[in-house]
């Protein structure tokens, strides 16, 4: 499946770095869309890299739940399913309290300053794709203080197979991004309150909203 005219992020600091950011935005923005094939030496010819560093980007969207490795058909862009995310977003729910219990009195200011940046820079992409890499990273800022931890582990597995959810949600439902902008800002000041009980409440509205868009999504046909 050609790339296309896809406006692939600045080239990175490694030719893996480049191209598995170049795959994620076209799976994401759905220039790439589901059920494609991608086929390593056509990806490599139009990237300009070897197959190596596509083998590797691949392996690890295929990790994230963005592509599936099939040992007969290669690499596929992977299509989203309804329980699937229903899953995912039902153990967030369940497990970012925890995280949130765990840090919100131990974040440091530097955490919080990062996080910051991070929302800063949502505030002013126009770039779906790119918003959901940086609204994944936002949300791991937070775990930082316990990244070494089982659950931190986990969280970040789960975030990372939310991704295409969250760009299918934006999709659906525009207004959603000035939503989420709006929360994230709010959940630093509640953070640097160090508020523990209004964290977690708005950690878990955060995603339940994010989840009823998705389903919205879903009943009208779009995922």
């Amino acid at each position: 499946m050609p790339i296309g005219r896809l406006a692939a992020p600045a080239r990175t600091r490694t030719a893996y770095e480049h191209v598995r950011a170049t795959l994620r935005a076209a799976i994401l923005d759905r220039t790439l869309p589901a059920g494609a094939r991608l086929v390593q030496s056509d990806l490599a010819r139009q990237l300009g890299v070897s197959t190596t560093p596509v083998r590797e980007a691949l392996r690890d969207l295929a990790a994230e739940g963005l592509v599936l490795l099939d040992a007969h058909r290669g690499a596929i862009v992977r299509r989203l399913d309804i329980d699937e995310v229903r899953e995912i977003y039902e153990l967030r729910m369940t497990l970012e309290p925890l995280m949130v219990a765990r840090v919100v009195e131990r974040i440091s200011e530097e955490q919080l300053t990062r996080a910051e940046e991070l929302a800063g820079r949502m505030a002013t992409e126009n770039d779906m794709s790119i918003w959901v890499n940086l609204n994944r990273e936002f949300h791991a800022a937070f775990s930082e203080v316990d990244a070494k931890s089982r659950l931190s582990q986990i969280l970040a597995g789960l975030r990372d197979s939310a991704a295409g959810y969250v760009a299918v949600s934006l999709d659906a439902r525009p207004r959603q991004v000035a939503e989420a902008n709006e929360e994230h800002h709010e959940l630093l000041d509640i953070y640097r309150r160090r508020d523990r009980e209004a964290a977690i409440g708005l950690t878990v509205q955060h995603l339940r909203s994010t989840l009823a868009v998705i389903e919205e999504a879903h009943a009208n046909g779009l995922l």
